[in-house]
């Protein structure tokens, strides 16, 4: 018997909302008078009105409930929550800064109203995924679905499904479809007789008259059909489909961050990032530019020409940790611990990774990302030219970092050995962007510049 859909998911999840946003709200209420309950006044009733209909507004525009099996996770509804819950917190201090109430409330209840209400609201995610989980594991709410396709396409979607049972997918087997007359009559009986909710095609295996055959069938027994394209052996990138009138085209990624979201996201974490860090860091910077210039004579900040995004040069900003005369000791690497270039203070700095601090203001310039391979300067850029061209000039196509997976694995590069072992490590940055991923690595280069570990 085919299964039922249902759409009582999403309702669950929006009346839950809404009655912990406004739990949240009275317990946040509670928390900051310390005193008991008491009525809601007008502007507090009032308030949660137009915090409730606000909130209906936003989900719709969102979409914040509409998901299938597979986006149904833990990080997608969390994700999706967060965005709406900070977009909610926005709009409605705007709409109180523009009725002029907003000293009727305390920003204090709003930021633990919306602390309660993130917390309480992805605990209920939690709650709702695993007793979904354990509702499909006892064979309810599960969906049949037949493959017609290669054997590839065969194994791949069997497969996908063996790993992932909490989908709740359950395999009613392949259909040997070849066009004749009589495959449509054994298809609709094969369709009626499993129940089956979707059916997937092997666009590689079946010409156009096959699927729109199988579209029809289809479409008499309320069979969803899903149709797989086979890119192996051409497109290893990431790819999205537009639809261009009737045409569906594929846009493959050929470089990282090709997507404007991606784009977006990581300029706006560097900008926000850096600026914060400027100016929480103040007094950090202000001390560093006393010692250095009472410990050894020459200009406090070191400038350098790097080779950045696409090859363009620019000047990277750095307190100096040399001495002024170190290019005449006729040195190019960095010789570690014991290279007589580097002050005293220079190797406090660059153990700590203070030295790198002043790149921040690279970083609002456009030429650096807080996160991204490590720029280099001629001399080692001629070298892996030679050793490594291929996998240099992917590294070309995004902007250099101040932290990266090879600055924090190998360091400061002591030889073209070492740099081409930096460069590896920073290919593997290179996959889907994720702003948790990047926020993940400045946290580690945090770790290593507290302990002082910096190479």
């Amino acid at each position: 018997m085919k299964s039922r859909s249902t759409d009582i998911l999403p309702k669950a999840h929006l009346w839950t909302d809404i009655l912990l946003l406004n739990a949240s709200y009275l317990i946040a209420d509670v928390l900051r008078t310390t005193d008991e309950v008491a009525a809601l006044d007008e502007h507090e009733i009032n308030l949660l009105l137009v915090g409730n209909l606000l909130w209906v507004l936003l989900i719709y525009i969102l979409k914040t409930y509409q998901f299938s099996r597979l986006s149904y996770n833990f990080n997608d509804q969390t994700g999706n929550l967060l965005k709406a819950s900070l977009l909610h917190a926005f709009c409605t201090m705007t709409f109180l800064y523009l009725i002029k109430q907003g000293e009727l409330h305390s920003r204090i209840q709003m930021g633990i109203t919306y602390v309660i209400f993130f917390i309480s609201g992805s605990a209920v995610r939690i709650i709702l995924l695993l007793l979904m989980h354990f509702y499909r594991q006892a064979g309810y709410n599960y969906r049949r679905y037949a493959v017609i396709g290669n054997d590839e396409i065969i194994k791949f979607i069997i497969g996908f499904y063996e790993q992932r049972p909490h989908l709740g997918y359950r395999y009613s087997g392949v259909f040997e479809f070849t066009g004749r007359y009589d495959d449509e009559a054994a298809l609709e009986d094969f369709m009626g007789q499993e129940g089956l909710d979707y059916v997937y095609c092997g666009l590689s295996a079946l010409k156009n008259e096959q699927i729109r055959s199988i579209i029809q069938v289809a479409g008499r027994q309320k069979t969803q059909v899903r149709l797989v394209p086979d890119f192996r052996g051409f497109v290893s990138n990431l790819a999205t489909i537009e639809y261009h009138d009737v045409y569906p085209v594929i846009d493959v990624y050929t470089k990282p961050f090709s997507s404007i979201r991606e784009q977006t996201v990581k300029r706006a974490f560097d900008l926000a990032f850096s600026i914060t860090a400027i100016l929480a860091g103040i007094p950090v910077f202000a001390l560093i530019i006393l010692i250095v210039k009472l410990t050894s004579r020459g200009p406090v900040f070191f400038l350098q020409e790097r080779s950045g995004q696409w090859g363009k040069i620019f000047k990277i900003y750095k307190f100096r940790s040399m001495y002024v005369d170190a290019d005449k000791m006729g040195l190019q690497h960095s010789q570690g611990d014991h290279d007589p270039r580097i002050t005293p203070i220079g190797r406090i700095l660059r153990r700590s990774r203070l030295d790198e601090l002043p790149q921040f203001f690279n970083v609002i310039k456009g030429d650096m990302s807080i996160v991204g391979p490590r720029p280099l300067y001629k001399y080692d850029v001629d070298m892996i030219m030679k050793e490594a061209p291929d996998e240099f000039k992917k590294i070309l196509t995004v902007k250099p970092g101040i932290t990266s997976i090879g600055q924090l694995k190998v360091g400061y590069a002591t030889s073209v050995t070492e740099n081409l072992k930096r460069l590896r490590y920073d290919m593997e940055y290179f996959g889907k962007y994720s702003l948790r991923q990047d926020i993940s690595l400045v946290f580690r280069t945090v770790v290593v510049m507290m302990l002082g570990r910096g190479r």
